[in-house]
C-alpha cells in the first residue's frame, strides 16, 4: 500500500513540474490538493486506457519503432487535464506540442523520482 502512495505523490510532483515548466499548460488550481486529485485521475486513466491503446495501436508502435507511445502519452496527458477540468482540478493545454512536452516532462520526472525513491525489493 505504501508503494501506491509513493507512486501517487510522484505523479503529483511530476504533474506539478509539467504545469509549472511547460508553456501553454494552464492549471485551474495551483494548490497541492488539486494536484493530488489530478494525479489520481492521471493514474487511473493510465491504468485503464494505456494497455487498451497500446493493444489497438500495436501496428503503429511497431512501425514507428516505439515512438508512437509518445503520442499515446500525449493523448493521456491531455485527457487527464480534460477529465480533471470537469472536476475542477485539471489544466488546459493550448495544443499538441504543449501536451507532448507536458507528457514527456511527466514521464522524465516520474522516472527520475522513482529511481530516487526506489525501494529495495530484497527483504
Amino acid at each position: 500500500m505504501s508503494r501506491f502512495f509513493l507512486r501517487w505523490l510522484i505523479n503529483a510532483v511530476a504533474l506539478y513540474a509539467a504545469v509549472a515548466l511547460v508553456p501553454g499548460i494552464t492549471a485551474q488550481s495551483t494548490n497541492w490538493l488539486s494536484f493530488l486529485w489530478l494525479a489520481l485521475i492521471f493514474g487511473l486513466l493510465n491504468a485503464l486506457l494505456r494497455p487498451l491503446l497500446k493493444l489497438l495501436t500495436c501496428p503503429l508502435i511497431l512501425l514507428t519503432l516505439g515512438l508512437f507511445t509518445l503520442v499515446i502519452n500525449t493523448f493521456l496527458f491531455w485527457l487527464a487535464g480534460l477529465v480533471g477540468t470537469n472536476f475542477g482540478v485539471g489544466f488546459t493545454v493550448d495544443g499538441f506540442w504543449p501536451a507532448f512536452w507536458g507528457g514527456l516532462m511527466v514521464s522524465v520526472v516520474s522516472v527520475a523520482l522513482t529511481l530516487l525513491f526506489k525501494e529495495d525489493k530484497k527483504k
